[in-house]
């Protein structure tokens, strides 16, 4: 079967042959329909620091996809041929699979979707409803990530920071919106993608080299800052204003990944009674069904998709992803 392969230690992709995988008496084998290009794979892409000592040579990667089943080991009871299914990309059978020390990342750790077919166990497959969109179902995994960090705490009524408007930080705002925020602001210096924020309905896209985020609230009216902050850039600048301008017992919710150790001003956190959380992708089951029902009741996140190509094209599409204009971008596997 034709695969996307990191078969050398350099800059790049290389699509090869490689055997079809079998399936195991506990296994799902999917026929992948579509794949979305996320930021690990931009870095696998790229051969970075974290790429080269994590990813081994040789791998098929990829890991946000949606495919139909077309075989199913002799143990597996509860799927069948021609179910339209996504794969949770972690393997691991703790009770709260997020939260395992040991896990191995589909299309990190082993062999991944960017490829005619994937074999996962049963236990990391999930069933897509029927309403559920293609292009949407494909990217399952970061929605994921968006869903657990906007409702790690309650947004009805309250005023919505986010700092990051790259794909998962503008669905975790669609998310504050749907579940109830009043006002939901998200600060970005790219301009392309305040555009795609404002796409799917935040109150206010803002720059933040030219505009702070005190001028924001005194555009909004607001009094005492933001009730709730969703931490999505990984940026130290962004984080400490966002801190400077969160109300008392504000909390904060935080999943995007500083490249270094930053500082903050403790002091503010202490008397100003900040609740930080940190969030690691999503919860295992319970996200990925708040996802499906936030889907079926009306959120929209395909304004978040951008680009829409062939698998053969994949170096298109991982050029529009490094040009930072750029949503999501899906490779469409089917023929």
């Amino acid at each position: 079967m034709k695969a996307l392969v990191k078969s050398r230690a350099e800059q790049g992709l290389w699509l090869e042959d490689v055997p079809e995988p079998s399936v195991g008496i506990n296994d799902v084998k999917i026929r992948v329909l579509k794949t979305g290009i996320c930021g690990t794979d931009l870095h696998i892409y790229q051969w970075d620091a974290w790429a080269s000592a994590t990813v081994p040579v040789g791998l098929t990667i990829g890991h946000e996809f949606v495919g139909e089943i077309v075989e199913v080991g002799s143990n597996v009871a509860d799927f069948e041929p021609g179910q339209v299914v996504s794969g949770r990309c972690r393997n691991c059978l703790a009770g709260r699979r997020h939260l395992c020390a040991h896990t191995a990342g589909v299309g990190v750790n082993r062999n991944g979707a960017f490829a005619e077919f994937i074999v996962l166990p049963m236990t990391n497959i999930w069933l897509h409803a029927p309403s559920v969109d293609l292009d949407v179902a494909a990217i399952f995994d970061p929605l994921g990530n968006a869903v657990h960090t906007a409702l790690a705490f309650p947004c009805v009524g309250e005023d919505v920071l986010v700092t990051g408007a790259g794909p998962i930080g503008i669905m975790a705002a669609a998310v504050a919106r749907k579940a109830g925020a009043r006002r939901v602001v998200i600060s970005d210096p790219n301009a392309y993608r305040r555009g795609l924020a404002e796409k799917v309905g935040v109150t206010l896209a803002v720059d933040p080299t030219a505009t702070t985020l005190r001028e924001v609230q005194r555009q909004l009216g607001m009094q005492e800052g933001f009730d709730v902050g969703l931490e999505m850039s990984g940026n130290p600048a962004a984080f400490r204003e966002m801190l400077e301008n969160m109300s008392h017992g504000a909390k904060i919710a935080m999943l995007g990944i500083p490249s270094k150790e930053m500082a903050i001003d403790w002091n503010r956190v202490i008397f100003n009674q900040l609740t930080l959380r940190g969030i690691y992708g999503r919860e295992m089951y319970e996200t990925w069904y708040k996802m499906t029902v936030l889907i079926e009741s009306g959120l929209d996140i395909s304004g978040v998709i951008t680009h829409r190509l062939s698998w053969r094209d994949f170096e298109a599409g991982f050029e529009a992803m490094q040009s930072g204009e750029s949503g999501k971008v899906i490779l469409d596997w089917r023929g």
